[in-house]
């Protein structure tokens, strides 16, 4: 498909009528909701078979893409997902999770689902609501008609801005990124309350078409006219909805005379840092005074200390609001804050501006690089010869031509990933580049299933392929579609690179000359335009070749440095496929995968690394490491985001003795439960748990002895 045809795809797609649609099941009564765009579908069981009638979103009397009706007396859905009650006024007057049976009176009620696809559902009847470890029933006291209605997580710009480099301008422009908050009230905190940043593109003079507004926040940032100021203070812009201005010493105003230095002993980017995740966090504490009123941990760790009239700071100005959040001490908060998704380490030129609207959609921390050269990475050499001494192999052709690459090692930061912009080849953090993210914009919708094509190019390398092809399109509940081909010509591999498909695997090798086929070397640079949108290239030295299929339409991929052992690569290949196939995106995926082999360090991500080729089957992925204490386990969760799953989110963990929420991303409090009740958490969905120092599945563990 050529970059026009997926430009007017992706503008097809942003149609509401487009975004959702509701499709009957064949085998069961009842129907599937699928996001074309997300690749997200989610099924509801009925009691009979049932006749959709299309209607408009409106009727659902919350915000959807999309809705349609039909009679029912009960539904069924195939997850326990938090469930909200609501009545005719909107107000709350129910929340039902894991292990419930609650009844409701008849009258008219909103049923919001927080399902991997956001679900209301309007009926007017009495009802009960009931959950266990699998799944939930809402069962009417008779045949009601039900409007149901969907909401995708897709996020798009709502137009583009045009800047000069001259950084006043650039102010300007990220001035418009706060027009995308659908509210400025503390549900901001949550991510489907904060729209995507308008795009930015460089030009001969500032453009800013009517609309994007900054709201009337009544908040500026002041900031020396400079590049490296400008773009860290991105994300706290966007967040506060705060104009941009110059000024000689950064400090954040407020128009009821409230100031705050941005320059601190922190120094300014770590100044900017904590003012984003004070407010942000204060935020989620207060929010639970609005229109979701649920039990949240860290409210009920922090509450006594903090000594905050709740309800009444909730009804606030926005400016004193910050003054209330930033006379607390960071140290105060800072135990109980979620561990920030991402840090990205931006190169303070002006063609980097273009790549900051969809890092402040994902509210990353912004800091310019402090970096290091490198000239190779440390010890792989000694880890490939002692591998050699053992009749191992590596994954490159010995006539190939070295590549050759600019080492630079981002200075981390305590953020669960990191990504740089800018020139040379990180390590420690993914590879991110404009083009990857405007190709997702230009992502092209589909219903169908999921494609994904596994490449075999040498035969020493099956071990791989039989793994891989066990585990992608393992879960019933979501249609692949996998085809494994092997042995390709150079004219076969472009037509396979050419296709629309989902994710490419590739498993061979691969020099700086291109891939090796059955006849000789392709270089992806002589392709027009890549289908595929995600791929992992698992061979030696596909860093290049996998910055030119993001150059030629792919989104994001996994891609190795240097050479990489056979075995080592098969294990990697192996935990990574089942990561994908579980709904990790791929930087999440790598994180995890890497730390199990001595090569993990030759890989890294380049473009988008928050793509994900499935969803998780839980909505939000999630990594369990247990620790055997006596005769009891420590269980710890790890919450990652994904496209449709950001900063803000929460989780409430399927466990008897839990009925609170957590906030998301990083590590929940360790859980103590009994081999019995582990065993029972580790039933509700294939998960990766770490467990005596290596990664396994949760279908593999049974530890109740009993």
């Amino acid at each position: 498909m050529t970059p026009e045809r997926r430009h007017e795809a992706a503008e097809r797609a942003d149609e509401s009528a487009a975004q959702l649609s509701f499709s009957p099941l064949s085998t069961d009564d009842g129907f599937e909701i699928i996001d074309p765009i997300e690749r997200q579908r989610y099924r509801i069981l009925t009691d009979s078979p049932v006749e959709l009638a299309t209607e408009p979103p409106s009727s659902v009397g919350m915000p959807v893409d999309a809705a349609v009706s039909f009679t029912a007396r009960s539904l069924s859905l195939p997850t326990v997902v938090p469930l909200y009650v609501r009545d005719a006024s909107g107000r709350m007057v129910g929340e039902v999770e894991h292990f419930s049976h609650e009844t409701f009176p008849d009258g008219r009620y909103t049923l919001e689902l927080a399902a991997p696809i956001k679900i209301y559902a309007r009926v007017e009847a009495a009802l009960t609501v009931t959950s266990d470890v699998t799944g939930m029933d809402v069962a009417f006291d008779g045949p009601t008609r039900v409007v149901l209605g969907g909401r995708s997580h897709h996020k798009h710009p709502a137009a583009t801005v045009t800047t000069t480099r001259d950084p006043v301008d650039v102010m300007a422009a990220i001035s418009t990124f706060g027009s995308a908050l659908k509210t400025t009230s503390p549900e901001r905190s949550y991510p489907t309350l904060r729209g995507h940043p308008p795009a930015v593109e460089l030009g001969d003079e500032l453009c800013i078409p009517t609309g994007l507004e900054p709201p009337a926040t009544g908040m500026r940032i002041e900031l020396p006219p400079r590049l490296e100021y400008v773009f860290v203070a991105a994300p706290l812009a966007f967040y506060l909805g705060a104009t941009v201005v110059p000024g000689d010493d950064p400090k954040l105003v407020t128009d009821e005379g409230f100031e705050h230095e941005l320059d601190s002993p922190r120094g300014f980017e770590g100044e900017v840092e904590r003012v984003l995740k004070q407010v942000f966090f204060c935020d989620c504490l207060v929010r639970t005074e609005g229109v979701t009123s649920v039990d949240l941990h860290e409210r009920h760790a922090l509450e006594a200390t903090l000594d905050w009239e709740f309800d009444r700071l909730y009804a606030q100005s926005l400016a004193t609001q910050l003054a209330t959040y930033l006379s607390v001490p960071f140290e105060t908060l800072e135990g109980h804050l979620p561990e920030w998704q991402l840090t990205t380490h931006v190169a303070p030129t002006p063609e980097s501006v273009e790549t900051l609207p969809f890092l402040v959609n994902d509210l990353a921390v912004v800091r310019t690089p402090v970096t290091e050269p490198v000239d190779q990475l440390a010890d792989t050499p000694a880890a490939v010869t002692d591998f050699l001494r053992d009749g191992e192999f590596v994954r490159s052709t010995a006539a190939g031509v070295q590549s050759e690459h600019s080492f630079v090692t981002p200075e981390t930061g305590d953020t669960l990933e990191h990504a740089f912009v800018g020139e040379g080849t990180p390590i420690g953090a993914s590879k991110a580049t404009p083009q990857a993210f405007r190709n997702r914009l230009e992502r092209v919708p589909t219903v169908g299933d999921i494609d994904i094509t596994v490449v075999c190019n040498d035969e020493q390398m099956e071990a791989e392929r039989g793994v891989v092809d066990r585990v992608y399109g393992s879960r019933e509940a979501l249609p692949f579609d996998v085809t494994v081909r092997r042995n390709l010509s150079t004219a076969e591999l472009a037509e396979a690179l050419r296709e629309d498909v989902d994710f490419l695997h590739y498993i061979g090798h691969i020099d700086a000359d291109g891939f090796e086929c059955a006849d000789g070397k392709f270089d992806v640079g002589t392709l027009e335009n890549v289908g595929v949108d995600a791929f992992f290239l698992n061979a030696c030295q596909s860093y290049d070749q996998g910055l030119k299929l993001i150059e030629g339409g792919a989104i994001g991929g996994i891609v190795t440095l240097e050479e990489v052992i056979n075995s080592g690569a098969v294990r990697i290949g192996g935990h990574i496929a089942r990561l994908l196939n579980g709904g990790f995106p791929l930087r999440a995926a790598l994180e995890i995968a890497k730390g199990e082999s001595v090569i993990g360090m030759q890989y890294l991500v380049v473009g988008d690394g928050g793509l994900a080729i499935a969803q998780a089957e839980s909505r939000i992925p999630l990594l369990l490491t247990v620790v055997r204490v006596g005769d009891e386990f420590e269980t710890e969760i790890r919450t990652f985001h994904s496209a449709s799953i950001g900063m803000g989110s929460m989780i409430v963990p399927f466990l008897r003795n839990n009925s609170r929420y957590y906030l998301t991303s990083g590590r929940l409090e360790p859980f103590r439960l009994s081999a019995s009740e582990l065993d029972e958490y580790l039933q509700l969905e294939e998960l990766p748990v770490r467990i005596d120092g290596s990664l396994r599945w949760s279908s593999e563990l049974s530890l109740d002895e009993d």
